[in-house]
């Protein structure tokens, strides 16, 4: 069987990976010059499935934790360190409120954060750890799946082209293509997403760090070698690349809130891109004849990827049928 993967992006990778491990012939079709160009170059990395439960149904935590499996042991790309969620006292209800609607977490108090921290020692009274969670750098985590298909014999890639000018009649095409197939999925709409990447050698985080506000919450994920990654702002419009005055403002105030040292950090990239989601903001399988649309993974691309391209695969294969991703009603859902 010969499947085509339209889309080299987060799914569009786990797509081929989980078809050409089932051992699939497996195109994969890219129309940028290489893998891991779009949308998902500017994510933030956090495989955080009991963190999102915060503003996401169940079903997104359900699938999420397939993917520590997928990135810690099918390609081990994250780092498990947990996740620390902070906030000002006088937001203290907001702390109470993400332990209230999130789970698998600890309360910490000022010495618990420092002791995992040090660096916010003293900054903070109280924090929620969640210990199982994990972040990944998600250039470097695309980077090895596509190494990892490139050196399977049942994978062809194809960059810089459009799926139209091979040769080839696949007899599955797999869509993953996020806002791009908007044009056959009617009710698609994109997110505005921005981020930016700052330098600092006077500050060490070692996990991921949510700090909770009514109006800015941010996050910053280390990188490596003195590099965070600031997001995320979420702007229900669909103007993709200009990253605006406000959010670099907003962003750095809320960095310089967990720690003033950001306030003195290079700005070493600004990033904006659409994120891809349906009006419930849940992923969704969408089959038409021989085509299986991957969408719909809104904020949670690399938490999310790997279930929904397991699936695809067992659709194309073997004739699945996954009612959580594949009923259109999110409200019929069953579990997954």
């Amino acid at each position: 069987m010969l499947a085509r993967v339209i889309g080299a992006g987060v799914a569009g990778l786990c797509a081929a990976y989980a078809l050409a491990r089932a051992g699939a012939e497996v195109e994969l079709v890219e129309r940028l010059a290489a893998p891991g160009q779009g949308c998902s170059r500017y994510a933030g990395g956090m495989i955080a499935p009991w963190c999102e439960l915060v503003s996401a149904e169940p079903l997104v935590a359900e699938l999420g934790q397939e993917a520590l499996s997928f990135w810690t042991t099918e390609v081990p790309a994250a780092t498990v360190a947990g996740s620390l969620v902070v906030a000002a006292p006088r937001e203290r209800a907001e702390l109470i409120d993400f332990a209230r609607r999130t789970s698998r977490c600890e309360r910490l108090d000022g010495a618990g954060i420092a002791a995992l921290e040090p660096d916010l020692g003293g900054r903070f009274e109280e924090a929620l750890y969640f210990p199982l969670e994990a972040h990944l750098d998600p250039r470097a985590a695309m980077q090895a799946l596509a190494e990892r298909l490139a050196a399977m014999q049942n994978v062809a890639q194809h960059f810089g082209v459009e799926p139209e000018s091979l040769p080839t009649v696949p007899d599955w095409t797999i869509d993953c293509r996020g806002f791009a197939a908007r044009h056959a999925l009617a009710k698609l709409r994109g997110v505005k997403g921005e981020m930016l990447i700052l330098r600092s050698e006077e500050i060490s985080l070692s996990r991921p760090i949510r700090m909770l506000h009514p109006r800015r919450p941010v996050y910053i994920v280390p990188r490596g070698e003195g590099l965070f990654m600031v997001g995320a702002t979420m702007i229900e419009n669909e103007e993709r690349a200009r990253v605006t005055a406000r959010s670099v403002v907003e962003l750095v105030n809320s960095a310089f809130a967990i720690h003033p040292s950001f306030a003195e950090a290079e700005i070493v990239e600004t990033g904006s891109d659409l994120r891809p989601a349906f009006p419930d903001n849940l992923p969704r399988l969408t089959q038409r004849g021989r085509t299986i649309y991957v969408n719909g993974l809104y904020r949670h691309g690399f938490l999310l990827a790997p279930a929904l391209a397991r699936r695809a695969a067992e659709v194309a294969l073997n004739g699945a049928f996954f009612p959580e991703v594949m009923d259109a009603d999110s409200g019929e859902r069953a579990p997954a």
